[in-house]
């Protein structure tokens, strides 16, 4: 068969199959295949290769785009050096993404500013990467929807998107107060998503003020931590505020420790 004839029937081909960036760099790899000499199998496995990178571009942008995080920090822009009390290695154990494949969960605990908005994030953001669904949310606001979802007879969907996520960051947990039909629900979601799918929380307060949290309801306290715990890394960061050291340099005073350094994104939206 004519080799013009050919090609104009690949194109065809890959087209009807809805392979679109293969089909546009085909006759690329068809020259270099050539030059190469290389063996069918290998030709056939750079075509697929060139779709298949492009989908995955494709597919991380589109969960990028649903995990609807505050902003984009990764790992390698936290300083860990100005957090000693934070053991890195942890930190890095954690971003191998075992904890996501065994569906246990992460706590980030410490006061205002020390990161961890920007640590669950970083994580949330390589699950990202690695092909997991991701969403992001606060505390309060996820209270808030689950009680309107709840009005207008819609709770039960709600669960569910909440449940398909692989994993689900829960920030600020407990920043301010939960009513006892918030406590409730939130309770019945990390029940749904006990021992399957992964949560990371981060909060400002100790395991003792839980109750506190919940409205004085300690008895729901003790079952959300208990589920919680069950299955988690616990990290607790004991440090000082990035935001606070960016405040004292903009203010020309000296900063708590002048031999820490700044952080690699200028510490902003740092939680």
């Amino acid at each position: 068969m004519d080799t013009t004839l050919i090609r104009v029937r690949v194109h065809d081909q890959l087209r009807a199959l809805n392979l679109k960036h293969a089909e546009k760099n085909v006759d690329g790899l068809c020259e270099d295949a050539a030059q190469r000499q290389s063996g069918y199998t290998e030709f056939l496995s750079r075509v697929l290769d060139e779709e298949l990178v492009r989908r995955l571009d494709q597919g991380t942008q589109m969960r990028l785009k649903l995990s609807h995080f505050p902003f984009q920090k990764t790992l390698e822009q936290f300083d860990f050096g100005f957090q000693p009390s934070l053991d890195q290695r942890q930190v890095e154990e954690l971003a191998t993404l075992s904890f996501v494949a065994e569906g246990r969960n992460v706590l980030f605990l410490g006061p205002p500013g020390v990161g961890k908005t920007h640590l669950a994030v970083a994580l949330g953001m390589k699950a990202c990467l690695a092909g997991y669904g991701v969403y992001y949310i606060s505390g309060h606001e996820l209270a808030r929807r689950l009680v309107a979802s709840l009005a207008d007879d819609t709770l039960e969907k709600e669960f569910l998107a909440l449940t398909r996520c692989k994993v689900l960051i829960i920030d600020e947990f407990g920043y301010l107060p939960f009513e006892r039909q918030q406590a409730t629900l939130m309770f019945q979601l990390i029940a749904r998503r006990y021992e399957r799918l992964a949560t990371i929380v981060t909060t400002n307060k100790g395991f003792a003020q839980w109750g506190e949290v919940f409205g004085g309801d300690q008895a729901i306290a003790s079952a959300i931590l208990d589920r919680l715990l069950h299955h988690a890394a616990v990290i607790n960061i004991r440090g000082a505020s990035y935001r606070l050291k960016d405040h004292q340099h903009a203010l020309g005073l000296a900063p708590e420790d002048p031999g820490r350094g700044q952080t690699k994104n200028g510490g902003s939206n740092i939680n």
